[in-house]
């Protein structure tokens, strides 16, 4: 089992930053690629970014290529998203994910690859 925490949510105006953070505890979790996903009210879950196991490999949403990035610290068990230069159309709730087997291309785009979850994090960006 793998238990995953998010935060760093908030309210944040059009062009500013947010760093969300997932905290993972239960499983070695330097051994798994870790996602991020985000869902808005009447939307479908969509794939924002993921991160290879070392950190070497990094993959975007061409929605936030450019603003965000995603990295890891193995030695704390956390993934991180900086948010720059956020949108209106930013605003969803923020999950991060974990496999439970090794993912590989197109697979890392897709929620039902992953099989551990956060509860979320709301993120809501104001025009």
């Amino acid at each position: 089992q793998v238990q995953l925490v998010e935060s760093g949510g908030g309210l944040v105006q059009a062009g500013g930053s947010l760093r969300l953070s997932c905290a993972a505890s239960g499983r070695t979790f330097s051994r798994y690629d870790m996602g991020w996903f985000r869902q808005a009210p009447g939307k479908e879950r969509e794939f924002v970014a993921a991160i290879t196991w070392s950190g070497g490999s990094k993959y975007y949403a061409d929605s936030v290529k450019g603003r965000f990035t995603i990295s890891r610290d193995n030695a704390k068990s956390t993934v991180y998203l900086q948010m720059n230069s956020l949108k209106p159309e930013d605003t969803a709730a923020y999950y991060c994910a974990v496999p439970s087997h090794p993912i590989y291309g197109s697979n890392r785009y897709d929620s039902r690859n992953y099989d551990y979850w956060g509860q979320g994090t709301q993120v809501t960006v104001s025009s």
